[in-house]
């Protein structure tokens, strides 16, 4: 009997917690699903803080994510993002905000850490050449077993040659993790990440977000430049270029009456310019 109490409560509960989300999930524009994985409590505390005004966090197990996003399939088509609840450990965030601010935020609250025996290597992780603040010893057996040559220069361990121990993707060994520790590289990142946002029927995945706004900035401003140039080049009147076009149509006239000795208010100056000129230097001539 008291199992079955039990049972009871905890099915109560669990109902009770998908139709909070769902709740959520119908109340909320934009819904963004991110991986919990290797994020301290701490970074998930604080993140939840940067966010509290205008979104909701729920940290629940997958399956109850899954059950809520199924039923209210009829109000709000959600089942692109079950896919990406198979990644990591996900999560669930609500909220109103742009999904590119929120994942500038989120992307802005991660720290670096030390590699930890095997870790993916999220990057090529090299390890540059010059001298360090170790002095001879075992460090340079070390180093030459994770791949780096090294010697003795003024009573210190340099390194000789910059060195890529490990490539994208690659299993990064105890070694290896060894050396990156002692030699401060912290190639890890440590935060939430977003796997993907919903938003009015759009996936976001993750490599859409995540946007280097100066290079995006840098584009915008040569597509600019480059469109103005062209309209231009072929005569295209835009209240941006009319000006110019109006002063290129001007002086190509103008080279063209004068190519073609046809009399207008601008020729007329130009050649009592050179006739002024050209009595100046014969009268110089004269004298």
């Amino acid at each position: 009997m008291k199992k079955s109490n039990y049972k009871s409560k905890v099915t109560k509960k669990k109902l009770s917690e998908v139709e909070q989300i769902k709740s959520a999930l119908l109340k909320y524009k934009v819904i963004c699903i991110f991986d919990l994985k290797s994020l301290p409590s701490k970074q998930l505390q604080s993140i939840r803080h940067k966010l509290r005004k205008n979104s909701e966090m729920y940290v629940k197990k997958k399956r109850l994510l899954k059950l809520a996003i199924e039923q209210v399939k009829q109000e709000k088509d959600l089942s692109a993002l079950l896919p990406y609840l198979e990644k990591g450990i996900p999560a669930l965030l609500v909220t109103n905000e742009d999904p590119f601010s929120v994942y500038k935020t989120i992307k802005s609250s991660k720290s670096l850490a030390a590699a930890k025996p095997g870790q993916i290597a999220p990057k090529d992780l090299i390890v540059e050449a010059g001298p360090t603040n170790f002095p001879p010893g075992p460090i340079i057996g070390e180093l030459g077993q994770a791949g780096i040559i090294a010697a003795v220069e003024q009573g210190k361990v340099t390194i000789k040659k910059e060195t890529t121990i490990a490539k994208k993707g690659d299993i990064i060994t105890q070694k290896k993790a060894d050396v990156l520790s002692k030699l401060g590289i912290q190639p890890m990142e440590i935060g939430m990440s977003v796997i993907a946002a919903f938003e009015q029927g759009i996936i976001y995945a993750q490599e859409i977000l995540d946007v280097d706004e100066q290079l995006y900035l840098d584009n915008l401003r040569a597509a600019i430049h480059q469109s103005y140039n062209f309209t231009l080049s072929i005569g295209y009147v835009t209240r941006e270029n009319a000006a110019m076009l109006i002063k290129k149509a001007f002086n190509q006239a103008n080279h063209l009456a004068e190519k073609n000795s046809i009399l207008t208010s601008e020729t007329v100056k130009s050649e009592l310019k050179k006739a002024e000129f050209a009595a100046l230097k014969l009268s110089e001539k004269i004298e």
